[in-house]
């Protein structure tokens, strides 16, 4: 018995000198190249609801709880999970450069603190996305003997959630939106008098409709007594095949109930009241196709819902601006969570 003590305790011994010798910190890093623009990868990597649309551990352990709290994405946001596989635990963002870095914290302000990371490099069209992770067990023997044997299995999820990330960032549009700002506001209705037409959707065609449907709309709003209120603005209703059609407005006040409100041509009605992503587009109409391509993106990449049409807002007088300096705000409302 005296033998088998000796023995056990010579083990333990020797279990806590090659402990000792093992790296206290931990650290992997994986990579793959994404056939995506930076701008959609960021945005999937920056919002915890978006990262556990890829993440490896929604296939391990599916019926794990997420909780999501602080801000909505970037810095401040926080994940909490709970599974009988994956465990429990918290994370945080706490680095978020655009585009191109997001830093996280695991157990923030526990004695296991962990950090990961995503770097983003643009290459051609594409981007090269690494994913780390670093732990420092310091005098922890356990978890030091912990991570030298599980760091393949860590480093083989990393990748298959990589693999996963790929594939959803190449589903979405591929509009570079990186060079816009979006702007999350609310908005309140306004009583607009409006025409609803149709054009081929050619720049020239979409101009000479809006022009026949905003004299007519000038007409109705001189006829009954009202007051221009704001910008013209058109509401896009519906593009399908060669036809678009929509809605050339005019904000309108002075509103009474003797004002013909259900015309056979021109028509009393209200722009959307309630959260919008809004741009600022500045330069030629001609252009403002590419912009909503890029807000488009923005919104399947960020996984933000469209509630209602999006309108434009022409703040410039192109006969009294140069094209390159006509000022158009694009609105599109939004579902908020």
């Amino acid at each position: 018995m005296q033998k088998l003590l000796y023995g056990i305790g010579a083990l333990l011994v020797l279990l806590v000198i090659v402990g000792f010798a093992l790296p206290q910190k931990h650290r992997i890093e994986v990579n793959i190249e994404i056939d995506a623009q930076p701008a959609t990868v960021f945005a999937l990597v920056n919002d915890f609801r978006r990262f556990s649309h890829w993440a490896p551990w929604t296939n391990t352990d599916p019926n794990a709880r997420f909780l999501y709290s602080g801000a909505r994405r970037g810095e401040g946001a926080i994940m909490t999970w709970d599974g009988a596989i994956i465990g429990s635990g918290t994370q945080m963002i706490t680095e978020s450069r655009p585009y191109e870095h997001v830093g996280i914290v695991l157990s923030p302000g526990e004695a296991g603190e962990a950090r990961s990371w995503f770097n983003l490099v643009p290459g051609v069209g594409t981007t090269l996305v690494s994913w780390g992770f670093e732990a420092d067990y310091g005098i922890n023997i356990v978890g030091r003997y912990f991570a030298s044997m599980l760091g393949s299995v860590v480093a083989r999820d990393y990748q298959d959630g990589l693999s996963r990330l790929k594939e959803l960032a190449e589903s979405l549009p591929g509009a570079d939106f990186s060079d816009i700002d979006f702007e999350h506001i609310v908005v309140e209705a306004t009583d607009i008098a409006y025409l609803s037409t149709s054009s081929q959707p050619q720049p020239d065609a979409i101009s000479d409709a809006m022009g026949k449907a905003y004299f007519q709309v000038l007409s109705f709003i001189e006829e009954q007594g009202l007051q221009i209120a704001g910008a013209p603005l058109s509401i896009t209703r519906n593009y399908a095949g060669s036809a678009l059609s929509f809605d050339a407005g005019i904000p309108v006040r002075g509103l009474t109930d003797t004002v013909a409100r259900d015309g056979k041509s021109v028509r009393i009605g209200a722009t959307w009241a309630g959260p919008v992503v809004r741009v600022k587009h500045t330069g030629s109409y001609r252009r403002l196709t590419t912009t909503h391509r890029k807000i488009a993106a923005y919104l399947a990449a960020t996984g933000i819902e469209r509630a209602g049409a999006a309108w434009e807002s022409y703040l410039s007088d192109p006969g009294q601006v140069a094209e390159k300096d006509l000022v158009t705000y694009v609105y599109y409302p939004i579902k908020v969570d």
